[in-house]
C-alpha cells in the first residue's frame, strides 16, 4: 500500500518488527519512552498479531500493533506517528490497512481503547465510525480509558 504525504514523499505500509516499532515509538513524545521490547513481547507473544509500519522511503515513521482477543474480535493495541509526519493521513492509512487485514482474517470487529489526553486519537476514532462501547474508570479522567468498537 502506498500513499502520498504533503511533502510528496511516498508513504509505504509494510509488515514490521518490534524493533521497527521501538524506532518510531522513541520519536513520540506523548509516550515518554515507556514502551519497551519486554512490554511489547509479553503482550503479543502468545497471540495472533499484526505489526504494521509506515515508512517514508526506508525510514519508519508510524506504526500500529494489534492482536486477537478472540476468534471474532481483534484489538488495536498501540499506534503512533512521528510528530514531523502527522496530519498527513498516515494514521488513517495504518488504520485502513489494519481493518482490511482483520476483515481478511475473519475478524468481525476491532476494539480499541484511548484516553482523554489523546484528543486527536479520540477524534480519529469517532470520525472513522468507531462507537463508544465502554469506559474503564481508573480514578480520574486523565488515566481512565474510553473503549471503542467497529464492526467490520
Amino acid at each position: 500500500m502506498t500513499s502520498s504525504n504533503q511533502t510528496s514523499n511516498p508513504i509505504s505500509i509494510r509488515l514490521g518488527t518490534l524493533e521497527d516499532v521501538l524506532k518510531v515509538d522513541g520519536q513520540i513524545p506523548e509516550f515518554d519512552g515507556r514502551t519497551t521490547l519486554q512490554k511489547l513481547t509479553s503482550r503479543i507473544a502468545d497471540k495472533p498479531h499484526l505489526i504494521l509500519i509506515a515508512c517514508v522511503e526506508t525510514l519508519p515513521i508510524g506504526y500500529k500493533i494489534g492482536y486477537q482477543l478472540n476468534n471474532d474480535e481483534f484489538y488495536s493495541w498501540l499506534g503512533g506517528v512521528s510528530p514531523k509526519y502527522r496530519k498527513q493521513g498516515i494514521a488513517t492509512a495504518l488504520r485502513h490497512a489494519q481493518e482490511k487485514w482483520a476483515k481478511q482474517h475473519g475478524y468481525k470487529s476491532i476494539s480499541v481503547k484511548s484516553m482523554n489526553r489523546y484528543p486527536a486519537m479520540l477524534q480519529l476514532l469517532i470520525s472513522s465510525g468507531y462507537q463508544i462501547s465502554g469506559y474503564i474508570d481508573n480514578g480520574d479522567v486523565h488515566s481512565s480509558k474510553i473503549q471503542f468498537k467497529i464492526t467490520l
